[in-house]
Parts: C-alpha cells; structure tokens; sequence
C-alpha cells in the first residue's frame, strides 16, 4: 500500500469510527488491541493492565470527533493508553516517581558498567578492558534460543520505566523514533538517550549469559 492509498484508508477508518460503525471498530481492536495490553502490562499487573485497554478504547470512542489528524491514529491511541497506564500503575506502585517514565537522567547511571573500562591508572584511561563479545561467534540457533529470549525479557523487565518504554515500542513493536517520541511526548534526545541506555542493559545481559553457556 502506498503512502497516499494508506491516508485514505486512515481516513477511512477514522470516518467509521465516528459513525460508531462497529465492524470499523472492531478492525482497530483487532489491530492495535493485543500491542496495548503488552504495553499496559508494563505499569500494572494483569487485571489492572486489562482496564486500562478497556479505558482507553473508551477514551478513544469519546475523544475521536477531537482527534485532529497531527500524528497517526495509532499514536494518538497509545497516547492516550500511556497516559492512563501511567496513572494507574502509579497507584499500584507508588514507589515509582512519575517523573522516573519522561526522565532519562533519571540516577544518571551509566550505559555500560565504568569496571568494563580502564581508569587513569590504566594504559589508556577511558578504553575498553575487555572488548564486547562478537556475536557472530555463536551461532544464530543461540539467539533464537528459548532461553535467551527468556534472557532479553528479564532484561527489559528490570529496566527503569523510561528505558522499558522506550525499548518496547521501539525494538519489540517495530515503532519509528517518531512515533515513540509523540506516543510518550518526549524529545528526539531524550528517546535516543533511553533506547541507547536499554539497548546497553539488555546487550550485557546477553553477553553475560552467552559467557555463561558453553
């Protein structure tokens, strides 16, 4: 499909909608509905993550006469999901600021863990000590192991907030930085800081698993 026969069926879409055409709707949740509970599930747990799906079509339902076209429709859609998810999982788990979701300097850790680099003391302060593993050494059934997937899972499950956002939409669900960027209203730096930050975590993660298996 084009790009001037994918506005039309947008448009399409958007105008189906409107008219709570429910064969319209019905296509949309089919599309969008199992990538929103995978997003919901990040900030709450199971029936919580459930109603903030649920919340969101609602949401949408009440709020598209006001949507305006700016970005796509699955972007105003996730919009409007984060922003409930975020609210709710906060009530779940109010140890996490909420400033800790938009926040990339947020603990301003590292990337990558300073050990894995010399000190001043060392030959050349500031490079590596041990240079990351090549990956092509393994081979290519190994990544698609069922225990490495396990592997990246836990890796994105311990990221912070932000930093899990931002990896999911992005290398999980296939999103452009653009359209992450008006999903979670953050700038272009601060979604390159994140992804670059999580994408380090979960490459380490991988490594020291690889290291671990023969």
């Amino acid at each position: 499909m084009d790009a001037r026969s994918a506005r039309v069926a947008g448009t399409d879409e958007i105008d189906g909608i409107r008219r709570a055409d429910p064969a319209a709707f019905s296509r949309l949740v089919e599309r969008h509905g199992p990538a929103m509970r995978r997003i919901a599930a990040m900030y709450a747990p199971g029936a919580v993550a459930d109603e903030v799906v649920q919340d969101t079509w609602i949401a949408v339902l009440q709020g598209i006469d006001r949507f305006e076209g700016r970005s796509s429709l699955r972007t105003w859609i996730f919009r409007i999901l984060v922003n409930i998810a975020r609210t709710k999982g906060q009530r779940e788990y109010r140890q996490i600021p909420f400033s800790a979701f938009a926040d990339p300097e947020a603990g301003d850790e590292p990337a990558v863990d300073p050990a894995r680099f010399q000190d001043a003391s060392g030959a050349r302060p500031g490079h590596w000590i041990s240079m990351p593993t090549p990956w092509d050494e393994f081979p290519e059934e190994r990544f698609a192991a069922t225990e490495t997937l396990a592997v990246i899972r836990k890796a994105v499950d311990r990221l912070a907030p932000a930093q899990r956002e931002v990896i999911t939409l992005r290398d999980i669900e296939g999103w452009s930085s653009e359209e992450v960027c008006n999903a979670l209203a953050i700038s272009a730096t601060n979604q390159r800081v994140l992804l670059h930050r999580a994408r380090s975590k979960v490459r380490q993660a991988i490594e020291d698993d690889l290291a671990r298996t023969p």
